[in-house]
């Protein structure tokens, strides 16, 4: 399943059970500024996608929730021990999915390899971004109660994003000291004739 919607919105099954607005809106509200969704029948798609692989099983709406409403109950998406299996396997593999894009990003840098130039602007534009970001890292949403499990949530995603611009603002440090050196020895061999 390539979709990382589809397995996030496993992750939200796998967390507490629900009906199929309850998700979009559970989606909306924790993942909505990271990875958004158009509009709630993707993950009405989604629900379909993991019901077929067996990830997830319909299951009536528990009766205190439909006592007295006068129609027809939704139904209840609960995840499988399949689910639980595959969504905890599909988390582990995210290392690999993150070093390929690390290592993707810099063999797409490396196309200016001959312009080092280029690449130091590119460098120094990424640079900029990651600063700016690390000037908003930690900073907690407005909507978190304190003491609540959103804001531990919150806090060990402001710890990971700190930690990580640490390491690639050590890295970009390097890259433009690799791409000076580059510059300077192509500036040498052009004024030697080379």
């Amino acid at each position: 399943m390539a979709s990382e919607v589809y397995w996030t919105l496993l992750g939200l099954v796998i967390e507490r059970p629900s009906y199929g607005m309850g998700l979009y809106r559970r989606y909306e509200r924790m993942y909505g500024d990271v990875l958004p969704v158009s509009e709630a029948s993707h993950i009405y798609r989604g629900l379909t996608e993991l019901l077929e692989r067996g990830y997830v099983r319909e299951m009536a709406a528990p009766r205190a929730a439909v006592a007295g409403m006068g129609r027809q109950p939704k139904p209840h998406y609960h995840a499988t021990a399949l689910g639980v299996r595959s969504y905890t396997d599909w988390l582990v593999d995210q290392v690999d999915v993150e070093r390929k894009r690390q290592a993707l990003w810099v063999r797409q840098l490396s196309t200016f390899i001959d312009e080092p130039s280029t690449a130091l602007q590119v460098l120094g534009l990424y640079q900029s971004k990651c600063l700016g970001y690390a000037g908003k890292a930690g900073e907690p949403r407005d909507d978190v109660a304190a003491g609540s499990r959103e804001e531990m949530i919150e806090r060990l995603v402001a710890r990971r994003q700190r930690l990580v611009l640490g390491g690639q603002l050590s890295w970009l440090k390097h890259a433009i000291s690799t791409f000076e050196a580059r510059a300077g020895s192509l500036a040498r061999d052009d004024s030697a004739g080379v």
